[in-house]
């Protein structure tokens, strides 16, 4: 069925030129023309923007959702639906903790019936590399998978087993011919065990414990395994959630190689820092984990040099029991911050007191992750024949985060009480409007963004 006209108008639209004042015209779901502010033609619906950003809508390319099989910790539903609230109008599902886990073609399948019907937002899957399914990564790929994700640590789930050294080179020459990109959690399990010992004898609430055990050498020593992997079969590699501004050198040298890595970030490393989280406070656990303020300015600027391309949420969320948040056992709480609807918010207020500018943030969170996804051309950007996905949003306005009113199956997150800016007014997908003034649309509009569907 075809989307009905509509033209959006805005003083300041992200287009790829930069913001000026300009008019989107929509028809049948697509961007048809970019142009100056002109006289809108008679008789079509109008949305009217005012002062407020008329951007891309975002691309998160790492969000776990969960389902099937883990769906009382997330699911397409919940996870589409505070996308849309957020202004999030694709989100790439990693392959991890469904069950079964995206590891082989069959459970692709299984994880697309179990999404039909249920997005609100436009839905991508990431394959799985794990030990020994190097000869399912092609079907994986040809049934619609966008790439592949692989753990050199324990994943923290039975399903999906950490590789090492012996599997990339396995896979990676598969992937290299497939031309299909690895994105990798990238800690090595050496630099952690070696650090268990903080551990003995101690309060387990305590963060900096928690800290020292998951050591900024295990990153590092990562992603110098991967770059070393990459010039030798190819493969294109992205890192994942660096959180270490010790990987950043690394990073560096193997772009001057002109190797294809790219890495990304995310809001909670850009936002939080370790001296200021409270011992006991387990909703602040993640995997890698929220290091020093001083490292977190340097991520800032790996983001301002371009070393890191994009920021992703690792909107990772767990039944509240599993966060241990009666105890505050940050040893053996749920590794996992949700943020999916808070990541633009979160990303804004940052960059804007830094001295950012909207053009970066559409960059980090647009541009950089549909490329990524292999999207660009379709997702990402204003421009013609491009989908109409759009978010409408106040950069002045701020709000504080009520955690009762995030649309997250779990409302369990660090972010509450913080104060924010950037107020999400509208979204809209392919032209539809999914979300306005705090309201979401009641039928489920996205679609599936596997291979036969991009």
């Amino acid at each position: 069925m075809a989307f009905p006209d509509i033209i959006l108008r805005s003083q300041r639209v992200m287009t790829p030129d930069g913001l000026r004042p300009a008019m989107v015209y929509v028809r049948q779901g697509k961007i048809e023309r970019v142009t100056p502010m002109e006289e809108a033609p008679s008789g079509s619906p109008v949305i009217d923007c005012g002062e407020s950003i008329l951007m891309p809508g975002i691309v998160d390319t790492h969000v776990h959702v969960n389902e099937p099989g883990r769906t009382e910790w997330e699911g397409f539903a919940t996870a589409t639906r505070s996308a849309a609230a957020g202004g999030v109008t694709t989100v790439i599902d990693m392959p991890l903790n469904s069950v079964p886990a995206t590891t082989t073609r069959e459970a692709l399948r299984v994880k697309i019936e179990a999404s039909r019907g249920k997005t609100y937002v436009d839905v991508g899957f990431w394959g799985g590399v794990v030990p020994g399914n190097a000869s399912e990564l092609a079907g994986l790929l040809a049934e619609g998978a966008l790439g592949f994700k692989a753990f050199l640590v324990p994943s923290g789930v039975d399903e999906f087993q950490h590789v090492e050294e012996a599997d990339l080179r396995e896979a990676m020459p598969v992937l290299a011919r497939l031309g299909a990109v690895l994105l990798a959690h990238a800690e090595l399990p050496g630099p952690i065990d070696a650090a268990a010992a903080v551990w003995t004898g101690g309060n387990p609430a305590e963060y900096d414990r928690y800290l020292r055990s998951r050591p900024d050498a295990s990153e590092a020593e990562a992603v110098e395994l991967l770059v070393r992997l990459c010039r030798e079969t190819g493969c294109r590699v992205h890192i994942v959630h660096v959180s270490s501004a010790e990987v950043l050198p690394v990073l560096r040298r193997a772009r001057e190689e002109g190797l294809p890595i790219t890495a990304e970030t995310c809001p909670h490393y850009l936002t939080f820092a370790a001296e200021e989280i409270p011992d006991g406070a387990v909703a602040f656990k993640c995997a890698p984990p929220i290091r020093s303020r001083e490292n977190r300015e340097r991520l800032w600027e790996a983001l301002r040099e371009g070393l890191i391309d994009l920021v992703a949420t690792d909107h990772s969320p767990c039944p509240p029991e599993m966060k241990m948040i009666e105890s505050g056992d940050f040893r053996g709480a749920w590794g996992g911050i949700s943020s999916l609807q808070l990541s633009l918010a979160a990303i804004w207020t940052g960059a804007r007191v830094r001295g950012f500018t909207v053009e970066d943030l559409a960059a980090w969170m647009c541009a950089g992750p549909a490329r990524l996804a292999g999207l660009e051309g379709r997702k990402g950007a204003i421009a013609p024949g491009h989908d109409a996905d759009l978010v409408i949003w106040d950069p002045e306005a701020s709000f504080e985060v009520d955690a009762g009113r995030l649309h997250h199956r779990h409302k369990l997150t660090p972010y509450a009480g913080r104060t924010l800016y950037g107020v999400v007014r509208q979204t809209l997908l392919r032209g539809e409007t999914i979300y306005k003034n705090e309201e979401l649309t009641e039928a489920p509009l996205g679609r599936l963004l596997t291979q036969g569907g991009r």
